[in-house]
């Protein structure tokens, strides 16, 4: 799995979750796990969220630090969900945040967005964590300054973590082997 921090400021915009994005940006043709910081700002026809369209949410923030994930192997929701949650649940151990689903939270107020999706070819998700923010919790009110050293070790222990998990299941032989 390969994984990148992008150091350009990128505005993320929902297209991110196309799939090949990683390779139209950067080349990278495997599963990865790619990082940079920017604005947030999805506009309706790229949210993947029905129940955010459906309400009419804002999915805004004027500075975050993004994760887009992409893997090529099953392309399944429950496994893309699942590993929406352990890429959360990375964030939330170096943050020392609380988590709920796929979101964490920081003093009660909420820290982050994340969505999963699937397309015909991969399977892509999301993760942002505010920066800067009025209306919500953010790594600047909690006192963190650095950011980029969070993306590189959020990307590290997420890439480590799936060839772990690979690693595994290619040593261990099907119960009806014996």
């Amino acid at each position: 799995m390969d994984w990148a921090f992008l150091d350009e400021e990128i505005v993320y915009d929902g297209s991110q979750l196309k799939s090949l994005w990683a390779f139209t940006v950067l080349g990278i043709k495997e599963d990865s796990i790619i990082s940079f910081i920017g604005p947030c700002d999805v506009k309706t026809e790229h949210m993947i969220d029905l129940q955010d369209v459906v309400e009419g949410d804002v999915i805004y923030s004027p500075l975050m630090l993004h994760f887009i994930v992409e893997h090529f192997d099953e392309v399944s929701m429950r496994l893309t969900a699942t590993r929406q949650r352990l890429l959360v649940n990375i964030a939330k151990e170096f943050l020392n945040v609380e988590r709920e689903g796929n979101d964490l939270y920081y003093g009660g107020k909420k820290l982050s967005v994340s969505i999963a999706t699937i397309s015909p070819i991969s399977a892509k998700i999301h993760l942002g964590i505010n920066v800067e923010s009025d209306e919500y919790a953010s790594l600047s009110e909690m006192g963190f300054e650095n950011v980029r050293e969070l993306a590189i070790d959020v990307c590290r222990k997420y890439a480590y973590e799936i060839e772990d998990i690979e690693e595994d299941i290619r040593k261990t032989r099907p119960a009806s082997s014996f």
